[in-house]
């Protein structure tokens, strides 16, 4: 018997059409403006010294650039770049190859920085302020403490949850940028330019449907842009239209708004449940069989950014705005 292998043609197509989506030079990468211009300062006063620029932190929710943003500041400062993350760097000696390998002016990015271990953290501290590897070699009485030079680099991190970080850590950042969700305008900007680098012919109407399902985030845009174009390919048609962009929407279970059905599920959860709340995110995690960081880091922060939810100290509860969206009636208490 004969055994098929699996297709990665589209999975390795997906990490292709990704790499072709993301901007690779600092004029195409579309919104977070205040953001761009603090770094612009710091990258050229940086050139202009001819040092490698300050270490960075970035931090905010899941797709708003921040991996692209550390991308393009090597770019900018013509430096090589080394990127790994929190959960691949489990001991000390992880964080110590990775340092030791670093060339001059490398820039070095850890994405979902938040995961790092306070061991990793005590490593980082000295490489950060004074270049410095301390690493013991061997155990008990016969253990030494070894310090190696490291060359002038920059480190780069990027987290979900910046409250997980140590305030040591953070502190040694020579800057801090919270990345923002996108206006509505923006979004629209990078659904048209990722379209016209798939060659895509879309309608207006279709950008501002798709735009507005996108959870004013460009990795959801871009996602939603390329089902619409398998949505074309199955159809044998041509043109993204409203009624393409309204299909995509309708096979991916999301609503006009962006709303996923688990997040219809959450706040049905709090409204048929708990009477639209105050409840706990202990009790919302445990009702909806999910981890509490899952709904804390996922389904709350666009929640509450388009006002269908607020957390008070009694809990989480339901808008009105969420009750009529699910066309429900929200008891008198809201109101």
């Amino acid at each position: 018997m004969s055994i098929k292998k699996k297709d990665n043609k589209n999975t390795t197509e997906d990490i292709n059409t990704d790499t072709l989506l993301r901007p690779q030079i600092w004029d195409d990468y579309i919104g977070q403006e205040k953001i761009k211009r603090n770094l612009n300062i710091i990258i050229e006063a940086a050139r202009r010294r001819k040092e490698p620029i300050d270490h960075l932190l970035f931090y905010g929710q899941a797709g708003l650039g921040k991996t692209t943003l550390a991308k393009l500041v090597s770019y900018e400062m013509n430096a090589p770049i080394k990127i790994t993350s929190g959960p691949t760097i489990d001991k000390a000696g992880d964080l110590a190859a990775v340092l030791s390998n670093l060339e001059e002016k490398e820039i070095l990015f850890i994405d979902e920085a938040h995961r790092l271990n306070r061991m990793i953290e005590e490593v980082l501290y000295p490489a950060m302020e004074s270049r410095k590897l301390h690493i013991i070699i061997g155990k008990g009485a016969g253990a030494r403490s070894i310090s190696i030079d490291l060359p002038p680099f920059t480190l780069i991190a990027a987290t979900t949850r910046i409250n997980l970080l140590s305030a040591p850590l953070q502190s040694r950042f020579g800057a801090t940028f919270k990345l923002d969700y996108y206006d509505q305008k923006d979004i629209e900007a990078i659904i048209n330019r990722s379209a016209k680098l798939l060659n895509l012919k879309i309608e207006p109407e279709a950008i501002t449907i798709l735009a507005r399902a996108a959870r004013f985030t460009p990795r959801t845009a871009n996602r939603l842009l390329k089902r619409a174009r398998d949505y074309l390919e199955v159809n044998n048609e041509s043109v993204v239209t409203q009624n393409v962009a309204e299909k995509t929407l309708e096979f991916l279970d999301i609503d006009k708004l962006g709303l996923e059905k688990q997040d219809r599920v959450l706040l049905e959860t709090i409204i048929e449940k708990f009477d639209g709340g105050p409840v706990g995110v202990n009790t919302i995690a445990a009702a909806l069989n999910e981890d509490k960081g899952i709904v804390e880091d996922i389904y709350e922060p666009y929640l509450m950014r388009i006002g269908f939810m607020r957390r008070t100290p009694k809990g989480r509860v339901a808008e009105p705005a969420a009750f009529k969206h699910l066309g429900k009636n929200p008891p008198q208490k809201l109101l």
